[in-house]
């Protein structure tokens, strides 16, 4: 739940009745950083028991609530943290839910596929190919407004621009965006030979730019 900043209880409660009004499989979502409040250990365990909740997002990089919960429930664990890829699989995660993910998705791929395989040479040379690409899109605008950016930057998508209240990247957001793409080396699937980003096709949120305004 969003915006209301929930007791346990509360969370607990939303979960199981969303559950409850569908056949469709419920994947629970931890990520203080957007809720204002972490899902409690003791709430995800008897949120799993729900016959309708099979796995978990996790974006608080709590590692060792991760190792416990998946050693006492069911749920399927997936990384919702770019930057966290890596250990979350090599602790036992089934995959990931990232942002990063819909820029290189061979290379995640790929280090899913080599950790798994208990490669973790090579899950490592992906992991940290990946690095300036994570911290352009997720440390300088919110993850979609860089992710857009990036990707029609790479000719993959018609159109950069995200829905109010997000905005398109300031000028100086946007020179450290394209400043981490420059450190970008080989990352499997990618090539930003020809990244051509358009600053001005990006600028303001789902209304044209406004003349005289820096959005």
């Amino acid at each position: 739940p969003y915006y209301n900043k929930p007791t346990q209880a509360g969370v607990l409660t939303h979960f199981r009745l969303i559950a409850d009004a569908t056949d469709l499989p419920v994947i629970l979502y931890d990520i203080p950083g957007r809720t204002g409040i972490p899902i409690q250990f003791e709430t995800i365990l008897r949120a799993a028991k729900h016959p309708n909740v099979v796995a978990i997002k996790d974006a608080k990089g709590d590692f060792a609530q991760v190792s416990r919960v998946l050693n006492e429930t069911d749920l399927l664990y997936f990384s919702g943290d770019d930057s966290n890829v890596l250990p979350h699989i090599a602790i036992g995660a089934t995959g990931l839910i990232g942002v990063t993910a819909n820029i290189a998705p061979k290379a995640y791929r790929e280090l899913v596929d080599a950790t798994n395989a208990n490669d973790f040479h090579s899950a490592l040379k992906v992991h940290n190919a990946l690095e300036p690409l994570v911290r352009a899109t997720m440390t300088h605008v919110p993850g979609t407004v860089a992710a857009k950016y990036i990707l029609h930057g790479l000719g993959q998508i018609n159109s950069p621009r995200v829905r109010l209240p997000l905005v398109g990247p300031e000028e100086s957001e946007a020179a450290r965006i394209e400043a981490d793409i420059d450190k970008v080396g080989t990352v499997p699937g990618l090539n930003f030979e020809n990244f051509r980003p358009d600053r001005n096709a990006a600028a303001g949120g789902a209304l044209p730019k406004v003349a005289g305004t820096t959005r």
